[in-house]
């Protein structure tokens, strides 16, 4: 059950000036930055740090919680004002582009991509896909055997084929929409009838 006492003021300000090194640090190195550096930035010892964020994983869900809740939110703005389809669409490219111009970000948007995320930068996410992905199967935009989780995958693939290219925002919209093609729904493809051969009977591997 969480602590009902409110923080003290010091501790507030050690926990602000840890989150703002922290997205310094993150930016400029990535997720593996290091937390020692990270605390001495925020003029605080490592113990004060991990009393705060025991692990680095909830420091890097802290100081991008603004950013996971914004796509969160800007899911929510494309279903009210684009078709469902379009908005799927938007959004999965803005989420592409986010993973790659924000270093740090990746691994909490990876962990959306599971049918069970446990952090809850991953729940706000998968549940922003798995609505947008349900009005786009209704709409009869979107094949139906795709799950939320398995879209976010291949968008997650999308972004780090993106980032090897140079990280262009040009490209994650074109690798995307090669995507999207692939996963729009559809009329199930039918196998041609097979053509006989010369001799007039149908080929060996199907008698």
């Amino acid at each position: 059950m969480p602590d009902p006492r409110p923080m003290r003021a010091d501790a507030r300000r050690n926990r602000e000036r840890l989150l703002t090194a922290a997205a310094s640090a993150f930016a400029e190195h990535g997720e593996s930055a290091s937390l020692d550096d990270i605390a001495k930035r925020a003029g605080v010892g490592s113990g004060t740090l991990y009393r705060h964020f025991p692990t680095r994983r909830a420091l890097l869900e802290a100081a991008y919680s603004a950013r996971i809740d914004a796509l969160g939110e800007r899911g929510e703005e494309l279903s009210r004002t684009l078709p469902p389809g379009e908005a799927l669409t938007e959004w999965l490219h803005e989420v592409c582009v986010a993973t790659i111009q924000v270093r740090g970000l990746k691994s909490l948007l990876g962990s959306a991509a599971t049918d069970a995320p446990l952090t809850a930068c991953g729940t706000v996410v998968y549940g922003t896909a798995t609505r947008l992905v349900r009005a786009a199967q209704e709409e009869g935009a979107l094949r139906p055997d795709i799950t939320p989780a398995e879209l976010l995958r291949l968008a997650h693939g999308i972004a780090s084929a993106a980032e090897l290219g140079g990280g262009e925002a040009r490209d994650t919209g074109r690798y995307l929409g090669w995507l999207l093609d692939g996963v729009r729904q559809r009329p199930p493809h039918v196998l041609p009838p097979e053509r006989p051969n010369r001799t007039g009977h149908p080929p060996e591997h199907a008698r």
